[in-house]
């Protein structure tokens, strides 16, 4: 996959991070204030494009994350908290229930 395609990917990504976000939320506890590490970030990713029939190489995939995560920081989705994290700032994933957000 060439960098043009890798940057056609990231546009949609933007367009899309909500449905992103919702997928990640899906897949792995994630919650607003939540920690999101970058090689979980990196998975996720992955995971939702090989679900639209996408495959990239590891190379690619890191490029595509660092493209979105330095977006989401920018957007102020992402707070870093350390070299390979970030503290999520979607209020849309406050739980209601304090405590364990698996317990019902």
């Amino acid at each position: 996959m060439s960098n043009k395609n890798v940057q056609s990917l990231f546009e949609s990504l933007k367009k899309e991070n909500e449905i992103f976000l919702n997928y990640l939320k899906a897949k792995f506890p994630l919650f607003h204030n939540s920690n999101v590490f970058s090689r979980d970030f990196e998975y996720g990713l992955e995971s939702f494009l090989e679900k639209r029939g996408i495959s990239l190489s590891y190379q690619k995939l890191e490029e595509l994350s660092k493209l979105l995560s330095n977006y989401f920081e920018s957007t102020g989705i992402f707070v870093k908290t350390s070299k390979i994290g970030w503290r999520l700032n979607y209020p849309q994933f406050i739980t209601t229930k304090p405590g364990d957000p698996f317990s019902f």
